[in-house]
Formats: C-alpha cells, structure tokens, sequence
C-alpha cells in the first residue's frame, strides 16, 4: 500500500480535564480603542464560567471573538486544545460554539417550531416536489422542549406571544439540540422579573448538566453565584478578578464587583455627609 491509499489518522483526542474552551491573555482593540487586554478565561464540560462587569467592561467584545463575529488581535484561542482564529460566526458554529444574544435573533409572528429550525429547516421530497417537512419540524420541536423541561401548550402559537424568560428557555433548547458543545448567554436575565429569572437559570443549569460548557455574561452577581462554577470579573476591558465558587462567597463576589475598596470610600463619603448634614428646622417653629 503507497502513501496515498494510506487513511489519513484520526486526530488524537484532547487530554481528559482539556477545557472545552480556553482564552489565554486574549486582547482587543478598535482603532486606538483598548476593548480588551490580557483576558483569560476556561469552560470545561458540565461547568458554567460567569463572566461579570458592568456597561462598558468589555463582556460584549468577549463574546463576539468566542463567537468568532471578531477575530482576537493577541493572545491565544483554543477548542479542545487546537488553537483556532475564527473569521466568521458560522465557523464557530460548526466547532460547537452557539451563542445566544440578548435579542434572540427571533421572528416573533413565526411559530416556535419555525423559529427553532430557523435557518436549518428539514426538507422532503424532491426537486419541483421538495418543501418543508413541516410535521417533523413540529414534532421535533416539541419533544427537544420537553426534553429540557419545557412543556409549550401548543408550537403552533408566534414566539412573540411567549414570555422573554420563555423565548430564552426555546433558545437554550434549540442550541442544545443541534449539539451546540459550548453555551454563551449574552445576559439572559436583564430584562426579566425575578420569576422569570429564576425559570430561565433552571434552563441554563440543565444544559450544564447535560454536558455543555456555559458561558453566561451577567452583570448580576447572584443570579452568577446561584448556577456558575467559575468567575471572570471584566473592567474597564481588563481582567480584575479569577475565582472558583469554592474559594470565593457571594458577598465577596458582589463586594468585588461593585468596585472594593472603591464601594468602601464612597460608603465612608456618604456615611460622613449624613452625619454631618444640619439638623433639618421646622419652619413654623424656627430655632
């Protein structure tokens, strides 16, 4: 047999504990803008990375290099050990990385069914024949929800009549379902009351337990504390904190946040004006 009937081998598989994902001293930049510099970060199997800051940390230009929208300018990018550079979103995809962005990217007067295959629609037939095998669609669409633990009265109704904490719980699915390795969350639970909040987190830890690596970009640090194993603190575009849930409790995590001993001179500042404020006078019995 000559070298050119020989198989090409198969690539050696990743070394056990290998994140799914890993930034090593990532940065960003936009002209002479600095979005990011030196950010690391890992997601592993069955684990979620919070990744907290406020407006302006930096959490967006993260999510678009992991979702390979911009390239990274320094720095490495590896998937299961292979270190890659993105040029596209559909690159990213096809290594396993779905992203699901605040806005959902939904048609709202679509039905669910449509909305979840958006994109990836199931033909039959051929030729002049072929079209949408919309039955499969939505008997697809139904049982991957209620394999999640969503349970829809009827994948018929538009998506824009669902709720927002509804409508993120079927992206979740959907991203799960078309074996999505790597979950990002572009801040699920901003718009949302605290019950949908909560239901939407349930959805977030199932697809942790079914195996994926998450990443959740949340500027809340006890919806973060509540699902996430591991936490990046974003500011100002660089990395300000690296912590695992068991070396950090949440009042330390939301202390750190809010900006440390930052929090603690302007806690002391305003401590300091209110005891020293005047009395306040009754104006119709003037001292």
């Amino acid at each position: 047999m000559n070298d050119l009937t020989k198989d090409t081998p198969a690539p050696a598989p990743a070394p056990a504990g290998t994140p799914l994902v890993e930034l090593t001293g990532v940065s960003k930049s936009y002209g002479n803008v600095r979005a990011l510099r030196e950010v690391s970060l890992e997601v592993h199997a069955g684990e979620i990375t919070c990744v907290l800051g406020d407006n302006g940390a930096g959490k967006s230009t993260l999510i678009k290099i992991i979702a390979g929208l911009h390239p990274h300018d320094a720095g490495t990018y590896t998937i299961e050990g292979e270190q890659v550079r993105h040029t596209s979103p559909r690159e990213a995809l096809d290594r396993g990385i779905a992203t699901v962005y605040q806005d959902l990217a939904v048609v709202p007067l679509m039905p669910v069914w449509r909305n979840f295959f958006l994109g990836s629609e199931p033909t039959k037939g051929r030729g002049p024949l072929r079209r949408l095998d919309v039955a499969a669609m939505r008997g697809t669409t139904h049982q991957a929800l209620l394999r999640m633990g969503i349970d829809l009265r009827d994948v018929d109704q538009p998506i824009g009549t669902l709720s927002g904490g509804e409508r993120q719980c079927v992206a979740i699915a959907r991203a799960v379902h078309f074996g999505a390795k790597v979950l990002v969350l572009d801040e699920p639970t901003a718009a949302l009351g605290v019950k949908q909040s909560g239901v939407v987190l349930k959805y977030v830890a199932a697809a942790r337990d079914a195996g994926l690596g998450v990443v959740l970009i949340t500027h809340n640090p006890h919806h973060a504390y509540l699902v996430g194993d591991r936490f990046i603190l974003l500011k100002r575009g660089t990395m300000s904190g690296s912590h695992l849930k068991k070396d950090i409790t949440l009042d330390e995590l939301t202390r750190e946040m809010a900006g440390g001993s930052e929090l603690d001179e302007l806690t002391h500042e305003l401590m300091r004006r209110t005891t020293t404020a005047p009395p306040a006078t009754d104006p119709e019995n003037p001292a």
